[in-house]
């Protein structure tokens, strides 16, 4: 270690060295009697004004560059034209070095004086307004932004003035529309006309612009004009700029510009046979040039055209795989034609193959996440995305749904994300992983905390955040899940028996158990909110039937309803809250099949909890809107008390006043909410009666 020398350490003999190099220069340097003053100016004296050299821009020439909302075409961009810079800004070592030299007060520029910088700015005024009076139909594009200035303001033109302004401003730009368009200051203009235009006016400029549509969508500010159009249009206008895109599909999905509008359109406008002419172009050039064989609706199912040519696979598969590729490495991933492509790509790939396994390793592969995301928010997407959760290993599963952590509860709110959540519940087997991974974004970390309870309430009362709450605890009821939900399921439960080593009850239970309390911990504390909806009656109902301890607290908050003010007591009288009472009364849900009731294991026991807190107002809800409760609690298996309830029931006033009941009832369970029989007037007695007292008659009666 002795060689080696510390960087930036020196000895002192290196330093006399220096020493004795630097004394030997300093003889060789020329000697002087004193020291090179500067030359003199006669400014010398005086401070030097700097908005007397340059322009107040900075640029030592004096031109000053035009603002962002000045000229038009390129000045709006903040850039100069050619005739802004007659020099051609190329400048000689002569005049390099002038501009070099200090400049006083009164020295002119390459021999020139330059004058005030107002006056560099005026003059550059007058120049570019000579050159936009140059250029065809000024004065109209000049009059029509004038136009076009008024007209955007839109609570402050009366209604007669507007009409009259779009009067005058469709007599400038009839017949003349294309020459709008392609500017982004003027084709606004066109965008408000569009506005106000009637159905005609409509219609005479979609034909202007017929045979420029896809020019149009390739355009940074057209672009938009094509969407605003598609939606004041009507069919005529979508059949007319739709076709013109028919054979370009695979080019504009690569335009950074033209495939925004043309997903738009895709996504919201066209019609299914327009939908499938577009992304078959996605298969191939064949697919461009032929739309179809004309032999019923146009498809683009890729499992029926591989069918009908199985010889054609290995090109339509490779043309569609490199578009998807490029797609996906130019991160622009969130179209939905992209995510139909995908889902009909990975629905016709062979099981277990190397072609799935690379599919899966291409949505894993962003690392941003951004694929996964977009997918989960589209009907094709989501399916995709599930699909994928359930053929992959464990290995793909956890990497997957890792994906979106921190936008659980977004995809729970989503008509389509909150399948992706349904597909982790069913297939991932680490179900310690998904209880911390979900759970807590969905209930929140601290679910007693009011802040988060009161999110946790607008979730189980949302039409679609509800059903990664219930699912667990109803698993495939038709009661929360659609049709399309239900149709994915049933095929993600039949992949999982060959790719799923947990059995699906074991997983389930263990998914509740750690679901549960916070969803009891709410129905207790907020059991009058959620009674008065009707999503939050069904709430209530299947997280009480479907958890496994822990209810006492929750059901006790329900019985304490009855015991309240006019005012907590209302709720329980519609007929969704009726509904839930007779439902946890029975302890179990009613089978159609069996035309009996399913108990719930281990059993709920509300019967009892509820007749201690209505037993003193027992014959009021015979006859009430809730008679079909009490109807209940004698059907109800285990009901200790059901000898003693009809004795009171049976006594000679109590059961007069049920026969008066059964006969006519003012607001029994037989008159639907909103509707009365023709006639009637309100509050009078319908002969209808209370259907729920008459079947309690029978049951008394049959003793």
């Amino acid at each position: 270690m002795a060689g080696i020398k510390r960087k930036g350490a020196f000895d002192a003999k290196s330093k006399a060295g220096n020493s004795q190099k630097k004394q030997k220069k300093d003889e060789k340097r020329p000697k002087t009697s004193k020291p090179i003053q500067p030359l003199e100016t006669e400014t010398d004296s005086e401070p030097i004004m700097e908005s007397d050299t340059t322009s107040q821009s900075g640029d030592d020439d004096g031109v000053s560059w035009p603002s962002d909302d000045e000229g038009e075409d390129g000045d709006e961009l903040g850039g100069v034209s050619e005739e802004d810079n007659e020099d051609g800004g190329i400048k000689t070592a002569a005049e390099a070095a002038n501009e070099a030299q200090p400049k006083t007060k009164n020295t002119p520029t390459n021999g020139q004086s330059t004058g005030s910088s107002k006056e560099a700015h005026a003059k550059q005024k007058a120049e570019k307004q000579e050159r936009r009076a140059a250029k065809p139909n000024a004065d109209s594009i000049a009059r029509s932004k004038k136009l076009w200035e008024r007209l955007r303001r839109k609570s402050h033109v009366p209604k007669d003035e507007r009409k009259t302004l779009v009067t005058e401003l469709f007599e400038i730009i009839t017949g003349r529309v294309k020459d709008f368009v392609f500017k982004h200051d003027s084709v606004r203009v066109i965008q408000t006309a569009l506005k106000y235009a009637n159905v005609d006016q409509r219609k005479m400029i979609a034909k202007e612009l017929k045979g420029e549509y896809k020019t149009l969508a390739e355009s940074k500010y057209a672009k938009f004009l094509i969407g605003k159009m598609l939606v004041h249009g009507d069919e005529e206008t979508r059949d007319l700029v739709l076709p013109e895109f028919y054979g370009h599909v695979r080019r504009m999905m690569k335009h950074p510009e033209a495939s925004w509008i043309l997903d738009d359109i895709y996504r919201g406008i066209a019609t299914p046979s327009q939908k499938a002419t577009l992304l078959r172009e996605w298969y191939g050039a064949e697919y461009a040039l032929f739309k179809s064989n004309g032999k019923g609706p146009v498809s683009a199912d890729l499992k029926e055209l591989l069918a009908e040519t199985p010889e054609k696979r290995t090109p339509i598969m490779r043309s569609l795989l490199d578009l998807i590729n490029l797609l996906v490495q130019k991160k622009t991933t969130g179209f939905t034609m992209l995510h139909d492509a995908m889902l009909q790509y990975f629905l016709n790939v062979q099981l277990g193959s190397e072609e799935m396994t690379e599919f899966i390793e291409l949505l894993k592969s962003d690392e941003e996440g951004d694929l996964l995301k977009n997918l989960a928010f589209t009907k094709s997407g989501a399916c995709l995305v599930c699909l994928a959760l359930a053929y992959g290993n464990a290995k793909d599963r956890k990497q997957i749904f890792r994906t979106y952590k921190e936008t659980m509860q977004t995809l729970a709110y989503d008509v389509h994300g909150h399948q992706v959540l349904l597909a982790v519940y069913d297939v991932v087997d680490d179900t310690v992983l998904v209880s911390k991974s979900v759970f807590p974004e969905l209930v929140g970390k601290d679910p007693k905390s009011e802040s988060q309870q009161q999110d946790l309430l607008a979730a189980a009362t949302h039409l679609n955040a509800r059903i990664p709450l219930l699912y667990l605890f109803c698993s495939k009821s038709k009661a929360i899940l659609s049709n399309e939900d239900l149709k994915l399921l049933d095929e993600i439960h039949r992949i999982r028996t060959t790719t799923s080593k947990k059995d699906p009850e074991q997983r389930r239970k263990e998914l509740v158990a750690s679901l549960s309390p916070a969803l009891l911990s709410l129905i207790a504390s907020h059991a009058k909110d959620l009674v008065s909806t009707s999503f939050g009656c069904q709430f209530i109902t299947e997280v009480l039937l479907g958890a496994l301890d822990g209810r006492e607290s929750a059901l006790n908050a329900i019985a304490a309803l009855t015991d309240g003010d006019k005012e907590t007591r209302d709720p329980l009288n519609q007929p969704a809250a009726g509904r839930m009472l007779k439902t946890l009364v029975q302890g179990g849900r009613f089978n159609p099949a069996t035309k009996a009731v399913d108990p719930v294991d281990p059993p709920l026991g509300f019967h009892n909890i509820l007749y201690k807190a209505i037993e003193d107002d027992i014959v009021t809800w015979a006859i009430g809107n809730n008679s079909f409760v009490i109807v209940g609690l004698l059907e109800a298996p285990g009901f200790s008390k059901a000898e003693e309830l009809k004795k009171i029931l049976s006594k000679k006033d109590c059961k007069q006043r049920l026969v008066e009941a059964a006969v006519s009832s003012e607001n029994g369970p037989s008159e639907k909410k909103g509707k009365k029989a023709k006639g009637r007037k309100p509050g009078e007695k319908t002969s209808a009666g209370n259907k729920g007292t008459q079947l309690l008659l029978k049951k008394l009666d049959s003793r």
